[in-house]
């Protein structure tokens, strides 16, 4: 693909696949990370149970749905952040100056729950509409252990729509989007092999369904990206400080300059699972 048909079709859908953007090895180096940070062997993950000895790998996988910042914890997880075959489509849907502020490491095992309809932007506010999100497979991910399904085009008109809790025993305890102007019968799965990548805007209306295969995972790590230009209104800002001069400043510069390098950076959050609960939502 062309980076004007890069361009295109992300702007025409809001999102695109880049396929076999990663090795099986690099795929297979990050599973074993995830397994590392799982075991708490690379340093500690906020609200996690710790692993015994006794303790097989699938064991400690599976008391694990999402963890945050493991970037934070991981050499391999930062450099796939900042790899060339992402690094350079962002670039061209962003600009050239682009950094990353978020990293999730999600493990979903059979039985497991996805998440129902949202919108990245509601919980990643960006001024420019910049807000980009990388999905990069680490099993094969199908219709059946839970793949990503998106409603192509929801992106265009720049709305956030409003969210309410549910209680819908399929979806974790994430809020839904509601009140948009698609069906269900709208949405596409999209199906891709370890090592791709699904690109998409910050806008893009997604959701996943769960896993209801015969074993094993749908493991996907999970970057957010946006302009370097923008400034990022995260967290309320200091007494006195306009939210229109707010900018989250723990972040991972991966491509062109940072233009508010003169301000530091700032170490604000720490590697987390979700809170209890958001594991499978019982309301």
């Amino acid at each position: 693909m062309t980076n004007t048909d890069l361009k295109s079709t992300y702007e025409r859908d809001g999102f695109l696949v880049l396929r076999e953007a990663f090795s099986p090895g690099e795929v297979g180096k990050l599973v074993e990370e995830a397994v590392r940070i799982c075991r708490g062997e690379l340093g500690d993950v906020q609200g996690a149970l710790p692993a015994g000895p006794a303790d097989t790998d699938d064991d400690v996988l599976r008391r694990f749905l999402c963890v945050h910042y493991p970037h934070k914890l991981s050499a391999e997880m930062l450099a796939a952040m900042r790899h060339p075959a992402i690094v350079s489509p962002l670039t061209t849907i962003i600009g050239p100056n682009v950094k990353a502020m978020q990293s999730m490491l999600f493990i979903k095992s059979e039985g497991e729950p996805g998440q129902a309809w949202h919108q990245d932007e509601m919980f990643i506010p960006t001024r420019d509409r910049s807000l980009t999100a990388v999905w990069l497979a680490l099993d094969n991910a199908t219709v059946e252990n839970g793949c990503l399904w998106v409603l192509p085009g929801s992106h265009r008109s720049g709305v956030v729509y409003p969210n309410r809790e549910h209680d819908d025993p399929r979806y974790d305890c994430t809020v839904e989007s509601y009140g948009f102007p698609f069906e269900d019968s709208d949405a596409v799965p999209v199906e891709v092999e370890a090592g791709s990548a699904v690109v998409f805007n910050g806008y893009l209306l997604h959701k996943s369904l769960p896993n209801t295969a015969k074993g094993g995972y749908r493991r996907a790590l999970v970057n957010h990206y946006m302009s370097a230009e923008s400034l990022l209104p995260w967290d309320a800002p200091p007494a006195g400080t306009p939210m229109a001069q707010a900018d989250h400043r723990d972040i991972v510069l991966v491509a062109g300059a940072d233009p508010y390098a003169y301000k530091g950076l700032r170490e604000v959050r720490r590697p987390r699972i979700r809170p209890n609960r958001d594991g499978g939502c019982d309301r």
